[in-house]
Parts: C-alpha cells; structure tokens; sequence
C-alpha cells in the first residue's frame, strides 16, 4: 500500500499554508475546474435527473454487488480473460507483479489508476525489478518529482510551469534533451517524443477503470491524451486494476454515469478519449494485448457495504467535492497524507487505514456542504464525516482538551434555556470586541486562526434564534 502520512495532516497543512507558489497553483486550477463545470452544467437541463438515475443505478448496483461481479466475471472469462480477486493491497500487488512475472516484464506501461495508487503497484513492481512508466502527463510528471499525486484528477496541479520545465531539463537529458524548454506546448511535445518508445517497449501495459460492464465483461476509462490506448493495446499483455465498486449492471447504465463524470471533472460534455476493452485481441484483431487480466480489489470496500459509509462507494472520482472544497483549496492533496485528499479523501482514509492513522482528517471540514452539493451521485459527504467525528470521540482518539470541550458543549446544548443566555452572552461580547468595523483580529484559544493577518467578521448583535423569532417564526 502507498506510504500513509495522513497522521501529520498538522504539519503538512501549517507547511502548505505558508507555500505562496502552492496558493497560487491551487487558485488557478480552482477557479477553472468550478467555472468550466457551472458552465457545463447550466447546457444540461437534464441534470438533476441525470444525478436521481445515477443515484439509483449505484444504490442498486451495491445492494447486489455480489451478484453483478459475478456476471462481470463469467462475462470477461466468455471473451477470454482471467478476473483476479484482491482482499487488500498487498494480495493485489502480488497478483500483479506475478502476471508480469509470467510474461517476462521488464517494462511496464502504467495509465492513470487511482486504485494501483491506492495498493501501491509502482513500488512492488520496482522492487521486483521492473522499470514502471506513468504515461498520463500528470502522472508522468509527479513520478519525475518522486511525488505522490495532489489530485485524483489533475495529480501534478500542484506544480508550476516553471517547475515542470525544471523537471524534465533535469531528467530528459539521458534521452539527449538538452534544451531547456517553458512553453506548454514544447514541454507537451518533449514528454510524448519519451513516452512514445516507451509504449512500444513496454511488455505489460496497466490501466485503471472508470467503469466496469457486467452484461460484457468490459471495462470503460475516460482520458484525454489517448494514452490509455497506447498503454492497453501494444504491450502483449494488458492488466486492468480496479475497485469492486466499479461494476454497473449495463452499458445503458454506463452512459448515465458517462454523461456525468466528465462534466463533474473537467466540464467537458465527453472526455477525447472514451474506451472499452473487452478481453485479449480476437483472431483478425489488427491490434489488441495476447492476455487480458482484471484484478479486482476489495481492501476494505466490503466492510464499507455494512454501514452507512456504503454511500462513499458511489464515487465515480470526478472531484469535484475537493474542487469546491475550501479547506483543499488552501492546503492542497499532499497535506492529506495520502492517494485521496479533499472531503473524500476524509472519508475514504479513515476508513481504509484507520481512524488512528488519520485522525484529524474528519476534521478537516467546515461542514460547508458544498461537496455535497455538487457531488453528481448525492454523496451526503459532511454527514458520513460527523459519523467518522462521532467515532472518533466514542475511541477517544481525539485531543483530551477536545473531547472536555465536546462533553462541555453537549451538557450546554441540554439546557436550552442555558444555552440561550451564554450565545447571547458571547454574541454580545464578540460583537463589542469587533468595534466599530466589525472585524475580530484576535481570540483567546484561535490565535492559529488569526495568522497571516486573517480577520473574522464581528457577529451582528443577537442570536441566530432571536433573529428568526424577531421575524416571527416560531424558535
């Protein structure tokens, strides 16, 4: 599994905080992901109910799953493939690194896969002495960088021009690419002028999956560089890494999601690139690998079925959740700790390594709702993340002083007539503090708060409650 640091969100997000090139990096991109997909959006009438179907393709879908892997199964087995059960990340990387084996790898072509992320292919690969090359330019970039990635769609949107420039003068030059290039579409064209004899010496090419068909044995990635077709049709052999989750029962059921995905995403109607690969090449196939194998992992999707966290495996990965959330647009996904950042990511992190690992991941929100808004499958995102708080203080994992003030404010909360006075109480002394303009500059225990000369607008003057009574509704 990919090294987790989620434990040192703290630091890592006090660290971003202070990186005035990652603020900007992260403005940029913030701003075109959430124009591009209103803009998008607003062209299709048809959205809200677009979302309703897809919420009830998934919701079917995950109340059988055993059902429609199955048939996935015997479906890629009809068209003569060979479907690989993972438990967890370490079952999964060996089935991987044993397929290799057994088609004498020493090169492999990787697509963009949050799964093989998630397990840690690379490093397993690697260490069994293959060379791995990430062929989505993002990816390529960020493993130059010796990086995880930021974002689960852009994964170098973390870096500069600038800094990608240096990256590829400072590695390209075994291949005798010497000039130092900046233009995008120089350091486009130098990137694919490597990649190319990459594809065509690579042995086994791994791509993730969007989509996974159970009537046809399929599986459907969405990409804009074509690169997931170069990757899972030269090499001879073609492994595809994938969540349980990924199965839906029809291809009709797929283009529901389909129309969905890109729009969340990148605010495109359709991605350039919409594949399907269906088994190893048939005889007359001009192109196509000799096998085909899909490795299906589960590494705790299974126990998320029992609970309410079975909502959380209705993600199609579009990101918008992070794309609108404010916390990930000032610390950026390397604070997060690991492959999932932004409001799923604390969701899925706790979840998969641990509500000790990660902690302090549930409480990277403000409990704004805005991942909820825009998630395209009704994914109750600030919900499922009170329910990880509330196990997280039933485990007593948080701070002490934390969990005396939670049972201070949860005694408060049981006595309305209390809790009127002191919110009045402290409305009133806020307001007093903010003074004339109305802004706080400082208060006792938030001095963290307040650095880098942030300011807090001052509270009116009464209660939420006094003013909802003051217009005559009932309190």
């Amino acid at each position: 599994m990919t090294q987790a640091r989620s434990h040192e969100f703290r630091t890592r997000a006090v660290q971003a905080l202070r990186d005035e090139t990652l603020k900007s990096a992260l403005a940029r991109a913030k701003d075109g992901f959430v124009l591009k997909r209103r803009q998008a959006l607003d062209a299709l009438p048809e959205y809200e109910a677009l979302r309703d179907r897809a919420v009830a393709i998934k919701n079917h879908t995950l109340e059988y799953l055993d059902h429609y892997l199955e048939r996935y199964e015997e479906a890629v087995i009809r068209q003569g493939g060979h479907v690989h059960w993972a438990e967890n990340a370490e079952e999964a990387c060996r089935i991987v690194v044993e397929i290799c084996r057994q088609a004498g790898a020493r090169s492999v072509t990787k697509g963009k896969s949050m799964v093989g992320e998630e397990v840690g292919v690379n490093d397993a690969l690697e260490a069994a002495g293959m060379e791995v090359v990430e062929t989505d330019l993002g990816e390529y970039i960020i493993q130059l960088a010796n990086e995880p990635p930021s974002h689960i769609i852009a994964p170098a949107v973390h870096k500069t021009r600038g800094q990608i420039s240096d990256l590829f003068h400072k590695h390209h030059a075994r291949y005798g690419l010497t000039e130092k290039l900046v233009e995008v579409p120089d350091l486009v064209n130098e990137a694919r002028q490597v990649l190319r004899q990459k594809y065509l010496d690579a042995d086994v090419g791994i791509t993730g999956a969007n989509f996974l068909i159970a009537e046809t044995g399929s599986n459907i990635i969405v990409t804009n560089e074509g690169n997931g077709d170069l990757t899972n049709t030269l090499p001879k052999v073609h492994i595809v890494t994938a969540g349980i989750e990924k199965v839906v029962p029809t291809l009709e059921d797929a283009t529901t999601l389909l129309r969905l995905l890109p729009r969340s995403a990148t605010g495109q109607q359709i991605t350039s690139y919409t594949t399907l690969s269906t088994g190893p090449r048939r005889p007359g196939d001009p192109d196509g690998p000799e096998a085909y194998h899909v490795v299906l992992v589960d590494n705790g999707r299974s126990a998320m079925l029992r609970d309410e966290f079975r909502e959380m495996l209705r993600c199609i990965r579009c990101g918008a959740c992070m794309n609108h959330c404010p916390v990930y647009g000032a610390v950026g996904g390397h604070a997060y700790g690991w492959v999932y950042p932004g409001p799923m990511g604390s969701v899925l992190t706790p979840l998969t390594l641990g509500l000790r690992e990660a902690k302090d991941l549930p409480n990277a929100c403000t409990l704004n709702g805005r991942c909820a808004d825009v998630c395209p499958v009704r994914i109750p995102l600030p919900d499922l993340l009170r329910s990880l708080r509330h196990r997280q203080f039933q485990h007593q994992l948080g701070t002490r002083r934390a969990r005396w003030a939670l049972r201070l404010w949860a005694w408060l909360a049981q006595r309305p007539g209390l809790y009127r006075r002191v919110t009045t109480l402290q409305v009133r002394t806020l307001r007093l503090l903010g003074g004339r303009r109305g802004r706080l500059r400082f208060l006792p225990l938030a001095g963290a708060w307040f650095r880098g000369g942030r300011v807090l607008p001052a509270p009116e003057g009464e209660t939420f409650m006094r003013a909802w009574r003051r217009r005559g509704k009932n309190p």
